[in-house]
């Protein structure tokens, strides 16, 4: 039983070590255009909230601060003027290559 739960105890810690090693944490994204309405949208494994010119993710995994996953988000919301998080952000070059992929059209919020 004792070896039972110090499995169950190491398996817990590391999940929970492995948990924030994932997260890397708070993603901005400044909107050339503003939504027309508060959407969610999945990208790069992060689930951003946009509101106006703004999207949002709170808990997002390393793997959302890339080109790959800012082209994810514009295709949904549209062009992107900035992209990054509390250690790095995407360049000019790679802000160019995710408006490459930003969704034509997008319904913006009346001014």
């Amino acid at each position: 039983m004792k070896l039972q739960s110090l499995a169950a105890a190491a398996a817990l810690t590391t999940c929970l070590f492995a948990g924030s090693a994932f997260a890397d944490g708070r993603i901005a994204v400044a909107l050339q255009n503003p939504v027309a309405a508060k959407t969610k949208v999945v990208a790069g494994g992060a689930v951003f909230v946009c509101d106006g010119a703004e999207c949002v993710s709170t808990a997002a995994p390393s793997r959302a601060l890339t080109a790959v996953a800012c082209k994810a988000l514009a295709k949904e919301v549209g062009p992107v003027a900035a992209f990054g998080g509390d250690t790095k952000s995407l360049d000019a070059d790679d802000l160019t290559r995710c408006n490459a992929s930003a969704k034509a059209g997008v319904q913006t919020a009346s001014k």
